[in-house]
């Protein structure tokens, strides 16, 4: 069994990956900004089944800093790179979200390619390859790539550091080995109270945030099954220095297609769940006055079909289906007292 580093060791997929990981018999490292999240993440992870927890532990490390990166990786076989910055809020600069997702990503880069570790697995986004374009018909495969005029700071963020760090393996890598893996919406059930953006927006459906559903479209994919794909990325030689999209399938999802699927399915968990779509329109009027309603506004009324083939045929991957996914996400958010 190898020693494995996952960056953004308290995250929703790292933790996930970690649990994963550490039933496979391996020996995890994992970074966090600080250690003062450590013990939370040990007890999150114990709570959850967590075996092998004695091979599990943490280092303080920054993707802004350069300190601690070597520390952590060295004796690493693997680095699974999921960490990355996200925006609790409508940025006004996009550089606040783009210098930190490249730097830090050429920052881990650098030091697993001095550490003599074997492949790099990157979390990077379906936001770099299928955004940008309008009234496409043809699926978008792992050939392609966001237009980045328009984007939304977040996924230009995505998009960027992804190029960086491609770019980087052809120029200065080396013999290090480089796979992405650019995931849709990620949702799943919770390991602690953390959520991710993907799985609030299920508790926002649940608890009537969103009153109406505006017409935005997207894929999904399970946070399980999104860890699975990581490993095989790390362990399948054929995965060298390739993408792969993953999405559970490749035919997207209005938001009031959630909604419905959380109505019909858990019933009694959706007394407050919208049963109608917001106009175009009125998003757009909202977008005057409010960051978060402009934001939202390049994203309205495009559908993104998907090819996700490659990580079927040539990794055996084999993901659970959209509604399955949102159901067990309405679950763990009851189980957890969040919805």
């Amino acid at each position: 069994m190898s020693i494995i580093l996952v960056t953004g060791g308290s995250g929703f997929v790292a933790s996930h990956l970690i649990l994963k990981l550490l039933k496979d018999g391996h020996t995890v490292r994992a970074t966090l900004r600080s250690l003062s999240k450590e013990q939370h993440v040990r007890s999150a992870l114990q709570k959850a089944g967590a075996i092998n927890l004695d091979r599990l532990s943490f280092h303080a490390a920054d993707l802004t800093e350069d300190k601690g990166w070597a520390e952590a990786i060295q004796g690493c076989s693997f680095v699974h790179h999921v960490a990355s910055p996200f925006p609790g809020h409508a940025v006004k600069d996009e550089n606040e979200l783009i210098g930190p997702a490249r730097e830090g990503t050429l920052r881990v880069l650098r030091a697993a390619r001095d550490a003599h570790v074997k492949r790099v697995i990157f979390t990077s986004s379906f936001a770099a390859i299928g955004y940008g374009y309008k009234d496409r018909q043809e699926p978008f495969t792992e050939a392609d790539w966001s237009v980045l005029e328009g984007l939304p700071p977040y996924h230009k963020s995505k998009a960027l550091a992804e190029k960086a760090a491609w770019k980087f393996i052809e120029a200065e890598g080396g013999n290090l080995e480089l796979c992405v893996i650019n995931p849709v919406g990620i949702f799943g059930p919770l390991i602690s109270n953390e959520m991710s953006a993907s799985v609030d927006l299920i508790k926002k459906l649940m608890d009537g945030s969103i009153a109406r559903c505006p017409k935005t479209y997207f894929n999904i994919v399970d946070v399980r099954d999104l860890a699975d794909l990581h490993i095989r990325c790390m362990l399948d030689p054929a995965a060298k220095n390739e993408r792969f999209i993953a999405s559970c399938d490749g035919k997207p999802l209005a938001l009031i297609d959630v909604a419905r699927i959380i109505s019909q399915g858990r019933p009694d968990k959706a007394k407050r769940v919208p049963t109608a779509e917001l106009p175009t329109w009125v998003v757009k009027l909202a977008a005057i006055f409010s960051p978060a309603a402009r934001d939202m506004v390049p994203l309205l009324d495009i559908i993104r079909p998907i090819n996700n083939d490659k990580a079927k045929t040539v990794l055996g991957w084999v993901p659970r289906t959209a509604r399955d996914t949102i159901l067990d996400t309405v679950d763990s958010l009851m189980e957890h007292g969040i919805a």
